[in-house]
């Protein structure tokens, strides 16, 4: 029977998987909005271009034509962080209530009755996120950066296109980039991707933020944490030397090593996929007396700590309809069919194995048994 603090670590880890699914499509919603405004964005640069011959041009008049693709720009971001924070309210709300509800479900009767979960609301949550850095900065902060570092570009490039002797429609195009690319190739793809950097963080700011104030609220019944990182070939060496270390749940000191949390899982550099998972004390620890609870509550708080479990382990226990969620159904047929193992799924070095390369397994041990 696994114990309380086993089945955190599980149900921890399949959610931070959601939660990486989650990050990607709110990433394509703020960077879709970005994008709308880039035909419009390209004809006012048009409009203030033709009105600068190279023999007119100065720093100067550059800024002052260019005052309504700076309004634009502007406007452009305004938009993108009032719908993130529309996003990220309704994420602080919803992992507050996920995380009440994972306790409400695993703890024992006799350990709720004695230590009642204490809620953290969803405007608790988002207060938090909203008034605590992430990469040094507040949210407003990176996205005047955002809008400030975008116009940088555009400048850059209006300035090199004119010393490089380029027609308007050359630069106005360099910038924005070509159809036939899907516009990747314009100077405008760097600030798309910085935006899916600053998006991808917030989420993940949100969200452990939310854990760490249900926590706190409730350190009654949590004694630690424990850091758990996505191993594989893109796994940073801050999280990789952090993997599986205990910290304390309310200073996050460190237990038993010197490693520093820094900001946390989630936090600790741009991109960040690691988690955290919260150890229960032991039915001793909270006090409760032997007779009020049952052998097997007993034995599900006995507020050990998880063992190390590497990836492929812990997707093995899951079930069948998280394995396809997390493998793809091409995968997960192949791995139901045993066409392949599930040690197959990851190449030596730790990286996911294409179809194609799962497909050549099966291909080999088939032409092993017929020989």
């Amino acid at each position: 029977m696994a114990t309380v603090n086993e089945l955190l670590r599980d149900e921890t880890v399949a959610h931070s998987v959601s939660l990486q699914q989650y990050s990607l499509g709110v990433v394509r919603r703020m960077v879709a909005l970005l994008n709308r405004v880039d035909a419009e964005l390209s004809a006012a640069l048009i409009m203030a271009l033709e009105n600068m011959p190279v023999e007119s041009y100065t720093v100067e008049r550059m800024e002052l034509l260019l005052a309504s693709v700076r309004t634009l720009n502007a406007a452009a971001y305004d938009q993108v962080s009032r719908e993130l924070q529309k996003d990220l309210s309704e994420l602080s709300g919803y992992e507050s209530q996920w995380q009440s509800d994972l306790f409400d479900h695993l703890l024992p009767d006799p350990v709720k009755l004695r230590f009642p979960l204490a809620r953290v609301t969803a405007e608790q949550a988002y207060a938090a996120a909203m008034s605590r850095p992430f990469q040094g900065r507040l949210l407003k902060d990176w996205g005047d950066d955002l809008a400030a570092g975008r116009m940088t570009v555009i400048r850059n490039a209006i300035r090199e296109g004119y010393l490089q002797g380029k027609t308007v429609a050359d630069i106005v195009r360099g910038i924005r980039g070509t159809k036939t690319e899907a516009f990747a190739d314009g100077f405008l793809a760097r600030p798309r991707r910085d935006l899916e950097s600053v998006v991808r963080a917030a989420v993940m700011h949100t969200a452990s933020t939310a854990r760490s104030e249900f926590y706190k609220a409730n350190e009654s019944i949590v004694k630690a944490l424990q850091w758990v990182s996505t191993l594989d070939t893109k796994t940073s060496d801050p999280c990789r030397i952090r993997d599986h270390k205990n910290y304390t749940a309310d200073t996050k000191k460190p237990i038993g090593h010197k490693v520093p949390w820094l900001q946390g899982p989630g936090k600790i550099h741009w991109n960040c996929r690691s988690t955290e998972t919260p150890i229960t004390k032991s039915w001793r620890e909270l006090g409760i007396p032997v007779d009020e609870m049952t052998p097997g509550e007993r034995a599900s708080m006995d507020g050990a700590v998880p063992g190390d479990t590497t990836y492929i382990e812990w997707l093995g226990r899951q079930s069948a309809e998280r394995q396809e969620r997390v493998l793809g159904p091409m995968r997960y047929r192949m791995l139901q069919s045993g066409e392949i193992k599930m040690g197959d799924l990851y190449t030596p070095t730790g990286e996911f194995k294409t179809i194609d390369q799962l497909k050549g397994i099966d291909r080999v041990e088939r032409l092993a048994q017929a020989a």
